[in-house]
């Protein structure tokens, strides 16, 4: 930008203050309309020289617009005022103000600049000074065209007007240090040199390419002469922050290298050469490209090696946010490759000799990482494999497994049948297969047959009460279909003596903030009695059936279903076991000698139980074995005393009813509240 004044001013002088050439003539006035040179237009142009009170020359030129298409300078006004002299080796010497109105960050609005011009050196020598800001530029009178230019802390936003002709974005803050070349040509411009940066940021519409407070030094190249602009640049990089489309990196206050080869045309910006170093935690060799709108066109790593949680926190945290895993601890070390495009994922490839992480939920983690994956969207890559000590999938942990893939027509596979340890049982996993591109459509495909898992194990990795029994069934086909999971078959649980089966099930968004799960759940033949003992909810002997259709979790929290159990057969049921049934359906015993009775016996005989709710949003709707008044039957009781448990409240808050049953089974004595 600098050069680009000092061009302009020296223009002027050359054509207009003819004092320069000529013995000085007081009170001498030019005027022009137009003044035009290669690479800058001046219109209503005013110069006029004449004599100071030292008896010297004073000059003052002004141009009321002022551009240069070069360096993206439109319409500029242009003031300059100043002495003007020939010294003793014939050199003529200018020293006074320079403003310049209307350039991008104020650039040169109030500058003190020195021209010096010696015919006999062929050299035109110019410096400026405006606050804390120094330029000095040397061009041979020859070749106006071409100037050697040194900078000291010019801020980055007056460099807009050159940038506005490359490319969309715009800097933000801070200063730089500059020794460059720069050529001016009918079109455009080309430079070349070295700087350092002072806490540069930079910003574009899209967001996509952004910088704040980053450091550093390095080399350039820019040439916008012909066809789309070309940026070469390579350089050490520290402290700051730099946005690179989903790469977002959070600078080590150590210099990190950083070199790219970028072509900018209309807005698009493409790097197809793309090299970092950060020793202790990143280095990639790849390129990216955007279109005009900032859409991500092609990220393509062809080698990364990463070393954790280094890398993770300076490079990779941002990224794994997107995909919903956050606040991930990751240890060990990752060499990979990526093919992105703008239709969808080309390729990929990595490979890990031990690599431990987990999501900050507890949700998913692995240890003893080790193997890789090699996958292409068109072509058929070589057989990998992957293995872990163990790994956790919401709460549950399976053991250590190994597994053989290959990647065939898009569709990376298992070459044969894999086997996991599961809470003291077996899951096994047939024929996979998963195809990375399908953006929409089926994803996923799998056969699961899952044996022997303990029912304990399982209930305390789930907090619950230990149950007894075994959990088993299999899953002849697992699709994974747009954003979600669905599961033909069901599984099959031991239970209490009885059976539970679990069809239709459902999983929407896995690994997003609310992942969401639906099925049906069929209950057969439970025993009450080791049901009750479990739960602490008070005794009750005889064997119940029931169903949870249309059961649907939201983060893993009830929002909807339809459960209705019952236990027709008859049995026994305790004191306590009343009391609670009766606090949860909202009800009471029937009263009169019935109630009065009632306290003098610790267990009764029924002939049915019944309870239903159907939840919807944050409401369940009551109900029992039949209605009863202003209520519903929930125990109907036979013999002697005869008992008969009524519910009253038909629509109770779904919050109060988890409050009453949790109140229930931790013994606590119930109240209706």
């Amino acid at each position: 930008m600098r050069s680009t004044s000092s061009h302009l001013l020296l223009y002027c002088c050359l054509l207009l203050g003819v004092g320069w050439l000529a013995p000085a003539r007081a009170d001498v006035l030019l005027t022009a309309k137009v003044v035009s040179v290669p690479g800058v237009r001046l219109q209503q142009v005013t110069a006029r020289i004449g004599e100071d009170v030292m008896g010297g020359m004073h000059l003052q030129l002004s141009a009321a617009m002022a551009d240069v298409p070069a360096m993206g300078w439109q319409r500029l006004g242009l003031g300059l005022d100043g002495s003007l002299q020939r010294d003793e080796q014939m050199r003529w010497i200018f020293d006074g103000k320079l403003r310049l109105t209307g350039a991008p960050g104020g650039a040169l609005s109030d500058a003190h600049v020195n021209i010096q011009l010696s015919e006999s050196a062929n050299t035109l020598l110019v410096d400026i000074l405006q606050g804390k800001t120094q330029a000095n530029t040397a061009l041979p009178l020859d070749q106006l065209s071409h100037a050697q230019i040194s900078l000291k802390n010019l801020p980055a936003c007056w460099l807009q007007g050159l940038l506005g002709t490359v490319w969309k974005g715009r800097p933000t803050g801070g200063k730089l240090d500059a020794e460059l070349a720069l050529d001016l040509r009918d079109v455009g411009l080309q430079s070349s040199g070295q700087f350092t940066l002072n806490g540069i940021g930079f910003d574009t519409p899209t967001g996509t390419l952004a910088g704040r407070g980053v450091n550093g030094n390095g080399r350039f190249s820019l040439d916008t002469a012909d066809g789309p602009a070309s940026i070469d640049v390579d350089s050490n990089l520290h402290g700051g922050e730099l946005l690179m489309g989903p790469l977002y990196a959070k600078l080590p206050e150590h210099a990190i290298q950083l070199g790219l080869h970028a072509n900018v045309q209309g807005g698009a910006f493409d790097v197809p050469r793309l090299r970092m170093s950060d020793p202790d935690a990143l280095q990639l060799d790849g390129a990216l490209a955007f279109d005009a709108k900032g859409e991500l066109k092609t990220l393509k790593f062809d080698h990364l090696h990463a070393s954790f949680p280094a890398a993770y926190q300076r490079y990779g945290r941002a990224w794994l946010d997107t995909m919903g895993l956050h606040g991930m601890g990751i240890a060990g070390q990752l060499s990979a490759s990526l093919d992105l495009r703008a239709d969808g994922l080309h390729g990929f490839a990595f490979d890990t000799d031990n690599l431990d992480l987990a999501d900050a939920n507890g949700n998913f983690a692995i240890d003893g990482l080790h193997g890789g994956l090699d996958w292409a969207a068109d072509a058929e890559r070589p057989a990998t494999t992957l293995g872990w000590r163990s790994l956790q999938f919401y709460r549950i942990v399976n053991g250590a497994a190994q597994s053989q893939w290959q990647s065939r027509n898009g569709v990376l596979g298992l070459r044969q049948p894999l086997e996991v340890p599961v809470l003291k049982g077996q899951l096994r996993v047939g024929e996979l297969d998963w195809r990375p591109a399908a953006a929409k459509g089926q994803r996923l495909e799998t056969s699961l047959v899952l044996t022997g898992v303990d029912m304990a194990a399982f209930s305390r990795a789930m907090g619950w009460p230990a149950f007894p029994g075994t959990l088993g069934g299999a899953i002849p086909s697992l699709r994974w279909v747009d954003d979600r999971f669905e599961l033909q078959g069901g599984l099959s649980a031991t239970l209490f003596g009885g059976f539970v089966d679990i069809t239709q099930l459902s999983l929407q968004q896995p690994f997003g903030a609310n992942p969401v799960l639906s099925g049906d759940i069929a209950l057969s033949q439970l025993d009450l009695g080791a049901i009750t003992s479990v739960f602490d909810f008070g005794n009750i002997s005889g064997r119940m059936n029931g169903s949870i259709n249309g059961l649907r979790l939201v983060d893993w929290n009830p929002v909807a279903f339809k459960a209705s159990l019952l236990a027709d057969g008859g049995g026994r049921i305790s004191q306590r076991a009343v009391n609670n049934l009766t606090t949860v359906g909202g009800g009471g015993v029937a009263g009169g000698l019935q109630g009065a009775m009632l306290k003098l016996f610790k267990t009764f005989g029924y002939s049915r139980i019944g309870l239903s709710c159907s939840l919807q949003g944050s409401v369940c709707q009551m109900g029992g074995l039949q209605a009863a008044g202003d209520g519903y039957t929930i125990v109907e009781g036979s013999g002697l005393p005869r008992l008969q448990v009524i519910g009253h409240q038909t629509q109770v808050d779904w919050p109060t009813l988890v409050r009453r049953l949790r109140e229930a089974i931790n013994g606590t004595p119930p109240e209706v509240r």
